[in-house]
């Protein structure tokens, strides 16, 4: 193996934090709103409980992805969760990665003869 393939398909741009199945499809919401959700239409929209979306936004604006702020519009509060500059910009590498993924699967699938490779 030549030193240029080495870890070839390690794909260290696989970012753990979005990679997750519920935190990715938070990301994902937040990045197709570009204005932010509100906390009950992103539990919607990625079903998710209150409680898992709490944790899970933690975690993300814990790691500086998403942005979360609480405010009251006529005495009731609001939740609003945006991505932020950096976090946008992780998505964005972390989907480039996921492309790389895909590219690499379709080139491995025409050297097969069409077939998937056993494991």
């Amino acid at each position: 193996m030549s030193e240029k393939s080495e870890g070839r398909f390690a794909y260290d741009g696989i970012d753990r934090v979005i990679h997750e199945k519920a935190r990715l499809s938070i990301v994902a919401s937040l990045a197709s709103h570009g204005e932010g959700l509100l906390f009950n239409d992103l539990k919607e929209l990625c079903a998710l409980t209150d409680g898992n979306l709490s944790r899970h936004l933690a975690v993300l604006q814990e790691a500086g992805v998403v942005k979360v702020e609480k405010s009251f519009v006529k005495n009731r509060p609001q939740t609003w969760c945006r991505l932020t500059g950096s976090g946008r910009k992780r998505f964005g590498e972390y989907v480039a990665e996921l492309e790389r993924v895909v590219s690499d699967a379709v080139k491995m699938k025409g050297r097969a003869g069409g077939r998937v490779m056993p494991a």
